[in-house]
């Protein structure tokens, strides 16, 4: 039985894009796994608290990884 964890800073994602995720996340598995084991893949999506998560030293919230994102984006 595969579980896969998914670890996100809280309000990063909408409740839309972490089931697309849970999705393309079975379905890489299914592709090595094979189809069989779609009944027993588990996707769990764990959401830590702004703050409680850092990068080089410094906590980040939800804006700050917004900001990154659209700082890549441009």
């Amino acid at each position: 039985m595969p579980l896969v964890t998914i670890d996100l800073i809280k309000d990063v994602f909408t409740p839309g894009q972490k089931a697309e995720l849970i999705e393309n996340v079975t379905e890489a598995m299914i592709a090595t796994e094979g189809e069989s084991m779609r009944p027993v893949t588990w996707v769990r999506i764990n959401e830590v608290e702004q703050g409680d998560w850092a990068i080089g030293g410094k906590m980040l919230t939800a804006s700050d990884v917004h900001a990154m994102a659209q700082a890549e984006a441009a």
